[in-house]
């Protein structure tokens, strides 16, 4: 907007002239981020209509108004990482790749005082690297940044990344957050961080403070669960070990805090992924007479990560054979939890493994696997994702090589477990069951069966079928996202009684769970159909209705189709309306009476063909 621009809106409203600055930023070219439309440009700015138009992602030429855009757009700088992304993406894809410290301090650049919270940065960054590879891409660059001496970093994400006016090592930085915390938790992971550093050699003065600190902590903190007690303790050990000093007479000592042995799963399941292994040798050093029954009972209730920490354990330590025999005894006993399921099917192909899973790759470990996702669906408290259940949907083979040796009795019994199981959606047990059918055939009398037990189905044709389809698929892989993103975002401003972004959120959420659900149900009894079935013996599905309206004598064609495809502009009828409802069924001859609104229209059905003979 240029000054003259300007000038007429002050006029106008004379409210305006604090923010006369923000006004005159949005000029033809300018850059922006709305509140709603999220990145865009400025084009032009309609004088006559007081307008900027403005192109956004699907939505070029958007109007707007300028005053209503001061307290929801922000006008980017031309150093803004996102304004950098159009104006120069080749350098940004450089930094992106090469240098994701340097990408960092140029974003803190742009922002006042050099400083920008880390969600504000995750937002900003996301955005510049893409969403999809953000998450890996944010793992691996926090590591490089964390060693930019330019940078400090905060410890919270609602603390800042600041952009210093003279570099500081990562090193000596660490050293002043250790000093700076009395929190137990944050010193122990200082000095963890301490001790990956490459320059510790150069700390060893530094260090003995930084020891002394961590044996108290501890020592005395009531912080401190005993997973982190024991954690701390490892990393105080090694501290000790890199001063050369001797550690024995610190307390507790690693082996005291897993001496009771009743004390160990809620500890493996709180311990660093990092320290799994370090824990299993303690424990096989602190008892040595008992260790393998006490790793089998911790394999028994492990977890993600730790599930294959213990078993690649216990294999290494000479118990293959022993443990190939305990997982048959847990599969029979139906007591194969869900974590070593998943690690089971994820490694049936391993030539390291086959010896120790050969027996086990058989139908009744499909039926362990629906029992587990039946379980876990029943004692879930949300609708969060069953990774048993995601794997047996995505892995094409695991259902057919699970019932290479099964007769057709077991494969049935097992699809009809299937179809009361709890932990999967309707459309997920369709697809499931189509891999059955493709082994054992005559299982479709199952699902025929089953068909006609459930609601009414919908006929629908394969083109209405997909974009359902595809409408489901765009709620539940990105809608829905996208919403929780937004809902997590909101929470982050503050008092939820008065944060109207998160309610708006969460309305947002109960409407498209509503959504979701419908479209399961839908498609759950959608049948597609080609329309050959359908004769000119009477009105049906597939047919064309030449009817003549007896009050006018006017003449219409209709075409009958499904549930899904009607198209009133082409003058095609889904079934499901009252006209295609009262035609059904009718013959060449008949009289339909159909009421529109407060009166009734009469249509006597003067011929009938087929749909199928004109495609």
């Amino acid at each position: 907007m240029n000054s003259e621009a300007v000038s007429a809106l002050l006029a106008k409203n004379p409210s305006l002239k604090t923010a006369k600055a923000k006004l005159e930023a949005m000029e033809p070219g300018a850059y922006v981020v709305h509140r709603s439309w999220g990145f865009g440009q400025i084009k032009t700015y309609d004088e006559a209509a007081q307008r900027l138009q403005i192109d956004f992602k699907g939505k070029k030429g958007h109007p707007m108004d300028p005053v209503f855009c001061i307290g929801t757009m922000e006008v980017l700088p031309a150093n803004h990482l996102l304004v950098r992304k159009e104006t120069e993406p080749k350098q940004i894809a450089e930094l992106i790749a090469e240098n994701p410290a340097q990408l960092l301090v140029e974003a803190l650049q742009s922002y006042p005082n050099n400083a920008a919270t880390v969600i504000e940065m995750e937002i900003t960054l996301a955005q510049v690297v893409g969403e999809d590879k953000f998450k890996k891409w944010w793992s691996a660059a926090k590591k490089a940044i964390a060693k930019d001496p330019r940078v400090s970093i905060p410890a919270k994400k609602t603390e800042c990344y600041i952009l210093r006016e003279t570099p500081v090592s990562a090193e000596d930085e660490i050293l002043e957050q250790f000093n700076g915390t009395r929190s137990a938790r944050r010193r122990i992971a200082l000095a963890e961080d301490l001790l990956g550093s490459a320059n510790k050699k150069d700390l060893k003065t530094d260090l003995s403070g930084i020891l002394q600190g961590i044996v108290e902590a501890v020592k005395t903190s009531n912080q401190l669960d005993e997973a982190e007690r024991l954690y701390g303790a490892a990393v105080r050990d090694d501290l000790a070990k890199l001063l050369g000093t001797d550690s024995s007479g610190f307390e507790p000592q690693q082996s005291a805090l897993i001496a009771n042995v009743r004390d160990l799963p809620d500890i493996a399941e709180k311990i660093p992924v990092h320290f799994q292994g370090r824990f299993l040798e303690l424990v096989q050093e602190t008892h040595p007479i008992e260790s393998r029954d006490i790793l089998f009972s911790l394999l028994k209730v492990s977890q993600g990560k730790f599930t294959t920490e213990c078993i690649n354990f216990l294999v290494e330590h000479g118990h293959a054979d022993e443990l190939a025999a305990a997982l048959r005894r847990w599969q029979t006993e139906q007591n194969l939890r869900a974590p070593v399921l998943l690690w089971v099917v994820k490694n049936r192909h391993s030539k390291k493994f086959a010896k120790l899973l050969h027996d086990l790759i058989t139908p009744r470990l499909l039926g362990s696997i629906f029992f587990a996702i039946d379980y876990e669906a029943l004692q879930a408290s949300s609708a969060r994702r069953i990774p048993l259940a995601d794997i047996l949907s995505d892995d094409t083979d695991l259902i057919s090589d699970l019932l290479s040796t099964a007769d057709p009795e077991t494969a049935r019994d097992l699809a009809n477990t299937l179809m009361l199981n709890q932990g999967f959606e309707e459309l997920t047990k369709k697809s499931l069951l189509a891999r059955f059918i493709k082994i054992f055939p005559k299982i479709q009398s199952l699902v025929a069966a089953d068909a006609e037990s459930k609601e009414e189905q919908l006929l629908v044709s394969q083109a209405s079928f997909e974009r359902k389809r595809e409408e489901y698929e765009t709620i539940v892989s990105k809608k829905i996202p996208e919403n929780s993103k937004a809902i997590a975002a909101a929470r982050e401003h503050g008092d939820l009684k008065e944060n109207s972004e998160y309610k708006m959120a969460k309305q947002d959420q109960q409407v498209l769970m509503a959504q979701k659900t419908l479209l399961e149900k839908d498609l759950g009894r959608a049948r597609v159909t080609d329309f050959k079935e359908a004769t000119t013996d009477q009105v049906s599905v597939g047919t064309i209705v030449e009817v003549q309206n007896t009050t006018s004598g006017q003449n219409s064609r209709y075409t009958l189709l499904g549930a899904w495809d009607g198209d009133p502009d082409k003058n095609i009828l889904s079934y499901k309306t009252p006209f295609g409802a009262a035609l059904l069924g009718k013959k060449a001859g008949d009289t339909v009476t159909v009421k529109t609104g407060a009166s009734e229209e009469d249509y006597k059905i003067i011929s009938i063909a087929r749909y199928a003979d004109t495609v």
